[in-house]
């Protein structure tokens, strides 16, 4: 009887002297992580700390004693307010037209560079070299040397084209919107293409070839299996992308300053705040654009899970 009960209670005194070792070793591991942790919370969750609880005042900068609590109002007035009702409808024409178009421009690329040809890798590198812009640079690249009415490169080979009686359209007045998101689309064609290129080259062949084999053309192996394998990839780039369009400022601010129906979101939250100087406004408006960020990057990271398990199940 002695020897059955002590083995158990011999387990267990282990377990407990164990168990502080086991503690002080994992928290010498966490320790060299702390200062980054709490450098991340001083820099990103105090400042949004500080503007949530902005966004429930009626702040005025240029009447500072004027300021007093109003509870949800600033959140009412910019979903009643016109001008940020219209900029929210921007934001989303914005977001949905270029993440699309990129997408499916991304997916072009990606399929013909998965072909094998002589440069392949030089021809990869210029494709990428759009996504690798500072974007206020590629905007400027967009509104000075393809746009400009008068020695813009579009209007020039407009005019080698047709001659003194071509059109020379002023193409940021006559379709501003479609001039952002043409800027956008060329700087976020090639991340799609990377996403939509690594899928393409975790396919199996074995299977591309099997269906060679069975007589299924090129259209229907993209179909029935190219298509279907990409589903996640092209889900991941068009959540990733959201992110981004939904919070972009350089290509508004740079091309059209806001003006002619492109000021989206993230514009109005600038315009309310360093031109309106209606800080409790602006950080309502900013609290909005972060809690739709975190919706979207929270679909973004289950796409992401999904494809990592997938991966590991395949290997």
């Amino acid at each position: 009887m002695t020897v059955t009960t002590s083995a158990p209670v011999a387990a267990a005194t282990a377990r407990r002297a164990a168990g502080p070792s086991n503690r002080m070793r994992g928290w010498a591991t966490r320790a060299p992580l702390l200062p980054a942790l709490i450098f991340m919370i001083v820099v990103t969750q105090l400042p949004f700390v500080a503007t949530l609880v902005i966004s429930f005042f009626n702040w005025n900068a240029l009447y500072p004693d004027d300021r007093h609590f109003t509870g949800l109002s600033n959140y009412a007035d910019v979903l009643s307010t016109s001008e940020l009702r219209q900029s929210v409808w921007t934001t989303v024409v914005l977001t949905v037209s270029v993440v699309l178009v990129s997408l499916v421009l991304g997916l072009v690329l990606a399929l013909l560079l998965n072909r094998r040809f002589r440069g392949r890798g030089a021809v990869r590198t210029m494709l990428i070299a759009p996504f690798l812009l500072v974007p206020v640079a590629s905007a400027l690249l967009w509104k000075h040397v393809l746009f400009n009415p008068e020695y813009g490169l579009f209007n020039g080979v407009l005019h080698w084209l047709g001659g003194s009686g071509a059109p020379q359209p002023d193409w940021i007045s006559e379709m501003p919107l479609a001039a952002v998101a043409a800027s956008l689309v060329w700087q976020w064609t090639p991340f799609m293409m990377l996403i939509l290129l690594a899928g393409l080259q975790s396919r199996d062949s074995q299977l591309i070839e099997a269906a060679g084999m069975d007589g299924a053309n090129g259209w229907q192996v993209f179909v029935h299996i190219t298509l279907p394998h990409l589903r996640r990839y092209l889900e991941l780039g068009v959540l990733l992308g959201s992110i981004y369009i939904v919070q972009n400022f350089d290509a508004v601010f740079t091309i059209t300053s806001g003006g002619l129906g492109t000021a989206n979101l993230p514009y109005t939250v600038y315009q309310t705040f360093y031109q309106a100087h209606e800080n409790g406004l602006a950080s309502a408006a900013g609290v909005l654009v972060v809690i739709g960020s975190i919706v979207i990057a929270t679909f973004a990271l289950r796409v992401v899970s999904s494809l990592f398990r997938e991966e590991a199940t395949r290997a």
